[in-house]
């Protein structure tokens, strides 16, 4: 016993030793197996060009790749210049120098100059837009709602403009935006409360349940509107043109606001049909009664089923033979497209469209605008010119539709849905959760 004690104390050390250097080896084993297993994330990594170890550059069969081509094709660049400073707010497509440059005669009277006309290759600018003198890194979200640098966006004579509603204001090396808008001098928060009112929703919230997520801002100014709908949890993409007020999307964009430059014009807008529950027209200025109404068909386009379009402007309201001639006629070419009246208030009125084909089946054939013919694909949009009918409810509208809009309202469920859609078309029977509005409290399904 006494020979076994005194040799037990350097076993255990060998024992430990050999237990540490087993657990040693199999950590190497298993590091350099997961590098080469297929689909690891060490070999995408490599694969990249970037080491995950080291964080650094790796050298890789790619990159030797890259500098091959340049030896054997001398038109792949070695490196991309950056453009002049003259040509930091260039957008190549939306260029109207070009226009004039390349003799181009768009219609200006339906704005067809303020769409995408892009370069030839010949005239492409192979460099990379430089920013602004003095630009600075952007304010973080969600201060930046109310505050951009001057520097990143040099259009002050906006803020001089606009002065008296509210758009912006300048404030030394800053632009704060203090919410206001062309209608909503009080703030947009105000307005949009207002709006939920007049609806009737719960809470005075225009989200109404989750009912309302995706809302289109046409003429947006810079998208206060868009920028104050985001904590009601609703996401708007606000549109605007590069136009006389220069690039409005610039200040919507550095703000942190989900917008893009684009106008209704000839081209379908680039959204697949029925893609928001709400578009949004305050002030925008736009002749929706122009080519027997081509610019409502499109808004009717992106609308889903019971949809919404909020619509303030003197044409609402006014009092003049010339305003309620417009009003008269807008509300003649809507009534024929199935849209009614929800509610009217002050400088507001706010249309739905139907929720089913049902209204458009009852009209005399004969009633413009028709309905487009059955192999027309309202989902295809680049490029194509709008059209002068109204997209049809179908089966394939409804079963590619993803699930995620609840139905709470009695009036108008899948049921009615269904039969106004299954007119002539054999789908199958009810789909149910099809993300639609729940009708308004006043809306009855046509």
């Amino acid at each position: 016993m006494k020979h076994r004690s005194e040799h037990s104390p350097a076993t255990k050390r060998v024992k430990y030793f050999l237990l540490g250097l087993i657990a040693c080896l199999g950590l190497v084993c298993l590091y350099y197996g997961s590098s080469f297993a297929p689909g690891s994330r060490r070999s995408d990594d490599e694969a990249s060009g970037s080491d995950p170890f080291f964080g650094g550059f790796a050298r890789s069969r790619d990159f030797d790749d890259l500098h091959e081509d340049q030896e054997h094709n001398p038109e792949v660049p070695k490196s991309i210049p950056i453009c002049d400073i003259k040509f930091s707010e260039l957008i190549p497509c939306l260029d109207r120098n070009l226009i004039y440059q390349l003799k181009l005669k768009p219609n200006l009277t339906v704005m067809e100059h303020y769409e995408r006309h892009c370069p030839p290759p010949e005239r492409r600018y192979n460099c990379l837009i430089p920013p602004p003198r003095g630009y600075k890194i952007p304010i973080r979200w969600p201060a930046s709602r109310d505050e951009v640098w001057k520097a990143n966006i040099p259009h002050t004579h906006l803020a001089q403009e606009k002065s008296d509603q509210n758009w912006m204001v300048v404030n030394g090396d800053k632009i704060n935006f203090p919410g206001g808008g062309t209608h909503f001098h009080d703030g947009a928060d105000k307005y949009i409360i207002a709006l939920a009112r007049m609806l009737k929703f719960p809470g005075d919230k225009l989200n109404n349940g989750g009912n309302i997520r995706n809302v289109f801002d046409v003429g947006c100014g810079v998208a206060s509107f868009g920028a104050y709908l985001l904590p009601h949890n609703i996401i708007a993409m606000s549109l605007a043109p590069n136009d006389v007020h220069e690039n409005q999307i610039q200040f919507a964009l550095e703000r942190g606001i989900p917008a893009t430059l684009g106008i209704l014009a000839t081209k379908r807008l680039p959204y697949p049909s029925r893609s928001f529950e709400l578009a949004h027209c305050s002030r925008c200025r736009i002749d929706w009664l122009q080519r027997d109404g081509i610019l409502l068909l499109e808004l009717d386009r992106l609308l889903r089923p019971g949809g919404y379009f909020v619509y303030t402007s003197p044409e609402a309201y006014a009092t003049d033979p010339e305003n309620r001639r417009i009003w008269n006629a807008m509300y003649d070419l809507l009534k024929r497209m199935c849209w009614r009246v929800v509610t009217k208030k002050e400088q507001s009125v706010i249309w739905a469209k139907p929720l089913s084909n049902s209204c458009y089946l009852k009209r005399n054939p004969e009633t413009y605008p028709p309905l487009c013919t059955v192999d027309d694909d309202a989902d295809v949009t680049w490029n194509v010119s709008m059209k002068r009918c109204i997209s049809r409810y179908s089966a394939k509208n409804f079963r590619n539709r993803p699930q995620g809009i609840s139905s709470s309202g009695k009036e108008g469920s899948m049921r009615s849905l269904t039969k106004g859609i299954s007119c002539g078309i054999s789908w199958g029977g009810a789909r149910t959760g099809y993300p639609r509005l729940s009708p308004h409290p006043h809306q009855k399904n046509k």
